[in-house]
């Protein structure tokens, strides 16, 4: 049996990356790794992340009365702020580690995490990228998309379109019906390949802020349980807000953030530094 000291360890231990890793993930937009966190750290950080997400959420309407952005998942952001528990994980060295390797930067603070749970029979997750949310100077920003359980095209996976994050068409739209058949659109007419790919236990993703990425519907009966984290680089700098999102987003977790200066209040602390 795993004691709770060897999985805070794996937590923090150095996840070792190629140079082609890198350079794939700078190409493609994102990338996903296998085997970064083994069975027994997900199911001891697991069950405190579904807790706190059930505690916490607000969205128990029927499926039949949800808006599609609603359908897409129950989203409950910043439980680290919640859990102790949910904390050390968030603040794990070996996720932010490898986010700062693949963004080519020497560290990164904590933007917020979020999980995200598409119910059985929750619908697709609109085409988006997630930086048009993000009030941010610069590309350098990135999100780890960590399933914990094994994760089926049944069950709805994460989806990326290769090399997206260089294409500007869609930038300006919001997660929504419009944005789903706009931008699939615009991708399949660029030609740029689809990864839709089940997820393995253990296996994560990370994708650039700009990378384009949806996500089918939970078709099986249990709930597709996701952990998010989102790592912005340090020493971005808070951009002028284009829209109400991004305000909004300024407003929730940058709030003491002036535009132009760095980001550095303390809902965004240094998670790596190298």
């Amino acid at each position: 049996m795993t004691s709770v000291s060897e999985i805070q360890r794996e937590l923090h231990a150095p996840y070792l990356l190629t140079d082609a890793q890198k350079e794939q993930f700078r190409e493609q937009g994102f990338i996903k790794l296998k085997h970064v966190l083994s069975p027994e750290t997900l199911e001891h950080y697991g069950r405190a992340i579904t807790a706190e997400a059930l505690r916490l959420n607000t969205l128990i309407k029927p499926m039949s009365e949800r808006t599609t952005y609603e359908r897409a998942f129950l989203q409950i952001m910043n439980l680290w702020r919640q859990s102790e528990i949910v904390k050390e994980f968030c603040f794990s060295q070996r996720l932010a580690r490898l986010a700062a390797e693949l963004l080519g930067v020497s560290g990164v603070r904590l933007y917020h995490d979020q999980a995200l749970y598409k119910e059985a029979g929750g619908g697709i997750t609109p085409w988006h990228a997630d930086q048009y949310y993000w009030p941010l100077s610069n590309s350098n920003c990135c999100t780890v998309w960590i399933p914990l359980q094994d994760t089926p095209l049944e069950m709805g996976p994460l989806a990326f379109s290769a090399g997206s994050h260089k294409f500007d068409f869609g930038r300006d739209l919001a997660i929504s019906d419009d944005s789903e058949k706009q931008i699939q659109a615009a991708l399949a007419e660029k030609n740029l390949a689809l990864d839709e790919t089940p997820f393995e236990l253990g296996e994560v993703s990370y994708h650039y802020g700009w990378t384009f990425h949806h996500a089918g519907e939970n078709k099986s009966h249990q709930p597709r349980a996701v952990m998010t984290i989102i790592y912005i680089e340090d020493g971005i700098r808070l951009a002028p807000p284009k829209n109400q999102n991004q305000i909004a987003d300024w407003e929730t977790w940058m709030p003491d953030a002036k535009i132009g200066e760095v980001v550095a209040t303390a809902l965004n602390p240094v998670l790596y530094h190298m």
